[in-house]
């Protein structure tokens, strides 16, 4: 990243998978990430495959296509896609009020937390109309969040969630693999 460049929390959120630090992340560093956070090698592969396919192309404007399917930290504001929850601004900054509407309208059982209903209700509420890559994308990143974020009781925690958006969560995820061994 540039000196003068202010991070955001988006960007933050990218870096946990560039694995060298170098502004761009690649599959194998994704990958490597994955299984950091304790995720199977089918699991981590895939979701490496599939994030940098539909992702990187977008980090590259005005550039031919890679095959080596970059992501370009810095860029990855551009990757941010309709029927979203809108916690994340243009510019990939935090957006508190939006990440507050989330749970003051879809967390019906408990103001702090989400069911998998829940989840999925938000999912259906945000969709826009005809949006068929958006809601392929929110649905991809709310339910992977549930998967990787839900405690014990099949529970998603507000806490957790604001921990994905502010980029900790896969700290977090990565820290308990690790202390368990």
């Amino acid at each position: 990243m540039e000196n003068n460049h202010e991070v955001t929390p988006l960007e933050k959120h990218v870096m946990f998978f560039d694995i060298n630090n170098d502004g761009i992340a690649y599959p194998s560093q994704t990958f490597q990430a994955f299984r950091k956070m304790g995720r199977g090698i089918f699991r981590s592969m895939f979701a490496a495959v599939l994030i940098h396919i539909t992702l990187s192309h977008k980090t590259r404007p005005g550039k031919c296509p890679s095959l080596f399917f970059p992501i370009v930290v810095k860029n990855i504001k551009y990757t941010i896609h309709g029927s979203d929850s809108g916690a994340y601004d243009s510019e990939g900054r935090f957006v508190p009020e939006k990440f507050e509407e989330i749970f003051k309208q879809h967390a019906n059982q408990n103001a702090e937390s989400s069911t998998h209903n829940e989840v999925k209700e938000l999912l259906k509420a945000k969709g826009d109309p005809k949006d068929y890559f958006g809601w392929a994308n929110a649905s991809v990143d709310w339910n992977s969040l549930y998967d990787l974020g839900k405690n014990k009781d099949g529970i998603l925690t507000k806490e957790t969630v604001r921990a994905v958006y502010d980029g900790s969560l896969f700290e977090q995820k990565a820290r308990e693999p690790a202390s368990k061994k």
